[in-house]
């Protein structure tokens, strides 16, 4: 059981070590919502445990789907309900998960019922505004009960409230789930669904891992157009998901922070299961790390990082719009770096858990590093500077715990409030983190 700080406990002679990440919450999540629309039985094999899946599960159990789960087995069994939700009126709870709350909110619009969709204060300050007005503008009733724009919403779903031909443009500036979301329920509908993603952001690689997973479940969103104006996908209608059973990968986002280990240390990590092949995005942070000097070989096992043998690497300018989750992780390296990092097209972050640039710079600075936002506003620029210990401010944010545990790999006297944050998404990254560096 964590206590209420953690500890970090400088290593001053690292050794290479192998471990086993939990699975990916964004494929866990995607695949739970996908097996409640099929037309049988799922069994979804190394899923994600965590309090955002947990959260999914509840939510989809209260609107009458059969979910059982064994967490030993990492096993989730799920009677798909073929598109038609068993409960016409609910009230269901997406807890803190940012996933849960965007897909649930789609979901419920498609089927014929009232619903009440609530959620966390952390949650309820998240941006839920794109989605709900690309819902109303088909003529979808959705009612904000608190904040125009947030959660708690009723919402009054069905395809007789369809004004228009299912046609609709969606903004993923603050997030792509939103397109993801409306991807995975058009076949709800039973002419299906055309969305279009309209907005500055270009990143998309969590919506194609919503497009590689629905093919994989029987039904393959088709690429309609690509402009300059948007991307549109057309959704067929009016069928189910695939029942099958579904092996979810290794979480890279939770890799990332010991592969990061490597290249602060000098040593070599292998993160068993996790390869070349991933359909995760958080792969470019692999990739990136080669940029610094690290070897990247991906083996039988699973991919091996080793760091560079003198302890030394580059600052880089890099782009990060497509693997945000990453930033901390990034700018934690950028603390050790020979040269200045300057991380590009994160605007995005400052809607998520937490304002993840305006935390990133508050802790490097507590830190007595040197950080700030760009000139632009849409990144974060870093030069080294002598680091001492502190007390690192989490934000109730599991990625600014993780990422920020890693500097005091480094730097003596690194206190991480509040660990227990990390239960979002990796409930046990403490543990396995004082295992392999013990």
């Amino acid at each position: 059981m964590l206590s209420d700080s953690y500890v970090v406990t400088p290593v001053s002679a690292p050794a290479s070590f192998t471990v086993t990440v939990p699975g990916s919450k964004s494929i866990t999540n995607r695949a739970l919502l996908l097996a409640a629309l099929s037309d049988g039985t799922c069994t979804l094999q190394n899923a994600l445990f965590s309090s955002d899946s947990r959260a999914l599960i509840a939510a989809l159990q209260d609107l009458g789907i059969s979910c059982s789960a064994d967490e030993e087995t990492k096993e989730i069994t799920i009677t798909g309900c073929g598109g038609t939700l068993p409960k016409k009126e609910a009230t269901v709870y997406a807890a803190s998960a940012g996933t849960a709350a965007r897909f649930l909110t789609a979901l419920l619009a498609f089927c014929d019922g009232t619903y009440i969709l609530d959620a966390s204060e952390q949650m309820k300050k998240r941006p839920m505004a794109p989605l709900i007005d690309a819902l109303r503008s088909i003529g979808i009733s959705v009612t904000a009960l608190e904040q125009e724009g947030h959660l708690p919403l009723r919402i009054e779903g069905g395809q007789q409230r369809l004004t228009s031909a299912p046609e609709l443009s969606v903004s993923i500036d603050k997030s792509s789930q939103f397109l993801s979301a409306l991807m995975m329920t058009g076949v709800l509908l039973t002419e299906g669904l055309t969305v279009t993603a309209t907005g500055s952001r270009t990143a998309m690689s969590y919506v194609h891992i919503t497009e590689r997973m629905m093919t994989e479940f029987g039904v393959t969103p088709v690429l309609s157009s690509k402009t300059n104006t948007g991307t549109a996908y057309r959704i067929p209608g009016g069928i189910s998901y695939r029942s099958q059973s579904y092996d979810i990968e290794p979480d890279l986002s939770g890799a990332c922070y010991f592969y990061a280990a490597a290249a602060l240390l000098g040593t070599s990590v292998t993160v068993t299961g996790v390869h070349k092949n991933s359909m995760q995005g958080d792969l470019r942070f692999i990739l990136a790390l080669e940029q610094l000097g690290c070897t990247v070989t991906d083996t039988p096992e699973g991919i091996c990082v080793t760091g560079p043998a003198d302890g030394h690497y580059p600052g880089l300018d890099i782009t990060m719009s497509d693997f945000s989750d990453q930033t901390m992780t990034m700018a934690v390296l950028a603390l050790f770096a020979d040269t200045p990092t300057h991380i590009r097209g994160v605007s995005h972050i400052r809607a998520q858990e937490c304002d993840r640039m305006t935390a990133t710079i508050t802790e490097i600075k507590r830190l007595g590093g040197d950080a700030k936002v760009d000139e632009d506003g849409t990144g974060i620029l870093i030069t080294p500077a002598p680091l001492h210990g502190a007390r690192i401010e989490t934000y109730d944010d599991h990625r600014m715990a993780m990422a920020f545990s890693l500097v005091g790999l480094k730097v003596d006297g690194v206190i991480i409030d509040n660990p227990s944050c990390c239960k979002k998404t990796f409930e046990n990254y403490f543990d396995l983190f004082s295992n392999c560096f013990s």
